[in-house]
């Protein structure tokens, strides 16, 4: 018998003074028998970050030919295809052929990705990469409760996340593009 997805609950507050949207979210998500939980909150930030009226989550580590995140059109276009991790170079060309934009959240470490991977995709015009300390990330994931309860402010770049355990701060470092 195979194992299960875990359902996490959400309640997302999120300011992002950035853009001057405010909006309070409920909604589930799955997290896949393989995740860890850092990729899981990657997947959480990403849709924060970068929230639409249309986003939601793909099935990602369920099928390649779905990202963590994406926004659709009403008609069924992929207007933003969402990223987390270190995605290969084939795999964002693969995805920046099927969606009108494409961002990744990249964590971990991230020197070799950036020259191996990151580098030969520089010229694709639709591209954004902004990457976030795995450290920042480790630290946000301990001891993830089931019900995640967080207050989202974006402000000049920064994440600033409060849960019941206190403000976190997450920097990020764009390493291609923009938010927009």
């Amino acid at each position: 018998m195979a194992i299960q997805a875990t359902p996490y609950k959400v309640e997302l507050n999120l300011t992002d003074m950035d853009r001057n949207l405010y909006d309070s979210l409920r909604f589930s998500m799955a997290r896949h028998p393989s995740e860890t939980a850092e990729r899981l909150l990657a997947r959480l930030l990403a849709r924060a970050l970068w929230h639409a009226e249309h986003i939601e989550f793909g099935r990602g580590l369920a099928n390649v030919d779905e990202p963590a995140v994406w926004e659709k059109s009403l008609d069924g276009r992929v207007l933003h295809w969402l990223e987390v991790g270190q995605p290969t170079a084939e795999r964002m060309t693969w995805c920046s052929r099927r969606a009108e934009r494409l961002s990744v959240l990249a964590y971990g470490s991230l020197r070799t990705w950036v020259g191996k991977e990151l580098d030969p995709v520089r010229a694709l015009k639709n591209l954004n990469v902004v990457a976030i300390s795995q450290e920042s990330l480790s630290n946000l994931a301990q001891d993830l409760p089931r019900t995640i309860n967080w207050s989202v402010m974006i402000s000049d770049g920064d994440v600033f996340v409060t849960d019941e355990r206190g403000q976190h701060t997450l920097e990020l470092e764009w390493l291609h593009g923009a938010r927009d």
